[in-house]
């Protein structure tokens, strides 16, 4: 028993999720029955109730309101707007996006469905008592049906950008243009691709710096380097279903005819809580023996493409990036993150790099949260902007 726990803590880090009560099943207002998203625009809300429990005195909605799939087609995304209280400026209440880390890959997985939602948003307690108003999307195929595209970077950032739309939209919220973005793993590669697609995909509004905390970013280093850990076999067996379903990548030429039972369990578990870990270590031991056909699968098409596209690229010009780095992370690796800010400081962008020491996956958003939301206060009021570019910063 005491090792199946720590089989079960070493998966709850492995994927930077918080231990929380076990999700609702969606339905009801999930239901995407009644939705009319032919006239709607991007960020428009189609569906919105008050939620309860929010921190701090503010007010909480549910919502969902419409995205746009990489291939340009409408879809109904779902997730929660967070109002501060108090009066808002005059020119509006900033935004931060939040861009949640690995859930799950199937509509049950949605963070807006957990009762321990609020738990899950790192920072959100400081971010409320600065007056910053927090959309949290579930991206796309979460909560509304699937296939959710997980790491298709495209798909998350229009999640994120029109989820920032449906916070201007929401009159309670009196939301102005402004907004950073903030996101770990999962989340902190959908907040890169925020950033690289803000300006073309979202001209309304204005992004003011981009934070990521242990972001996954060269996708083919990340799988090529965990495939024989635990939390890596998880990630490649959720990225090859996923993108199976998303793109037609052929499943079965990857993966081991034995291990498709495995695969197909764990797309359908959700990594929420500590019960979600522990229905997962049967398959995961199942994949140790039996998985992948070859284990550089993501040198070979269409493999190597999908996950070339999905690597995010350079930052614009104008858009400052904050990383934030734990230097015992086993999952996202330390030189991956450092290579990433190494080229971005090559092309002559920002970057304030934060190394966190002795700090794994699990806790990089959590530890990283009060600096991230700090640097995120100091870009919204204009503030000069740090760049660690050309210093030693790697311990």
């Amino acid at each position: 028993m005491r090792l199946a726990i720590m089989r079960a803590l070493l998966l709850v880090a492995a994927f930077g999720v918080a231990a929380v009560a076990p999700a609702q099943e969606p339905g009801g207002f999930y239901d995407p029955g009644g939705l009319d998203l032919t006239a709607a625009r991007p960020g428009q809300i189609l569906r919105i109730a008050e939620m309860g429990g929010a921190p701090a005195g503010a007010a909480a909605y549910r919502l969902v309101y419409r995205s746009t799939s990489p291939e340009g087609r409408a879809v109904p995304v779902s997730g929660v707007i967070v109002v501060p209280p108090g009066p808002a400026p005059a020119q509006g209440r900033p935004v931060i996006a939040w861009a949640h880390p690995t859930s799950g890959v199937e509509p049950q997985c949605a963070p807006s469905l957990a009762n321990g939602f609020f738990g899950q948003v790192q920072g959100l307690s400081g971010m409320l008592q600065a007056g910053y108003v927090v959309a949290a999307t579930d991206y796309a195929g979460l909560g509304m049906p699937g296939p959710h595209p997980y790491l298709v970077g495209v798909s998350e950032a229009r999640a994120v950008l029109d989820s920032v739309r449906a916070a201007r939209a929401l009159p309670q919220a009196e939301a102005g243009r402004h907004f950073a973005v903030w996101g770990h793993s999962q989340g902190g590669q959908a907040a890169l691709f925020t950033g690289m697609a803000a300006q073309g995909y979202a001209p309304d509004l204005t992004l003011v710096g981009v934070a990521a905390a242990a972001p996954a970013t060269e996708l083919s280093r990340l799988l090529a380097a965990d495939i024989e850990t635990t939390g890596g076999r998880n990630l490649t067996a959720m990225t090859l279903w996923s993108w199976s379903q998303v793109y037609g990548a052929p499943l079965d030429k990857v993966v081991l005819p034995g291990a498709m039972p495995a695969v197909r369990q764990l797309a359908g578990d959700c990594i929420e809580s500590i019960g979600d870990i522990f229905a997962r270590l049967a398959p995961t031991r199942a994949l140790s023996k039996s998985f992948l056909a070859s284990d550089s699968f993501y040198e070979t098409q269409p493999w190597r493409g999908l996950l070339a596209r999905n690597t995010p690229g350079l930052m614009p010009r104008n858009v400052p990036l904050f990383l934030a780095q734990g230097t015992a992370d086993d999952l996202v690796r330390p030189p991956v993150t450092q290579d990433y800010a190494d080229r971005q400081c090559r092309a002559g962008r920002s970057v304030r790099m934060l190394w966190l020491p002795g700090v794994g996956h699990l806790f990089a958003a959590r530890d990283s949260a009060d600096q991230a939301i700090s640097w995120i206060g100091a870009r919204f009021a204009g503030a000069p902007v740090p760049n660690d570019c050309g210093a030693t910063t790697n311990p």
